[in-house]
Order: structure tokens, then sequence, then C-alpha cells
């Protein structure tokens, strides 16, 4: 599932919007562990383009 995450949020990665919404969704079906993975993965791979969004939407959790 975090794969399958990983690919999702790559190609959404043109809109702040779906990007966003993609993310809040993941959150719901992973797993702790996964969802600290991808948190990760997100602010190494979109640090300077969504950090802002990354943060905005693990605080919510």
């Amino acid at each position: 599932m975090l794969e399958m995450t990983k690919l999702v949020l790559q190609r959404v990665s043109f809109d702040n919007n779906l990007f966003k919404k993609e993310l809040v969704k993941a959150l719901k079906w992973l797993k702790k562990e996964e969802a600290l993975a991808l948190q990760a993965w997100c602010i190494a791979t979109f640090g300077t383009q969504y950090s802002h969004l990354v943060k905005e939407v693990y605080q919510a959790i």
C-alpha cells in the first residue's frame, strides 16, 4: 500500500489540492509505521515544493 501511495503522490504532484487530498486519504489507510515512512519520503521527495502541506496534514492527525 505504501508503494502505491508513493506512485499516486508522484502522479498528482502537479497540483497542490490533489496532492493534499491523496495524502490525507493515504493516511487513513496506512499503519502508523507506514505513515511515518511516507512522511519521511514526502519530505525527501517533495520537500521544496510541498513541505508546508506535508507538515499541515501530519499535524492534523
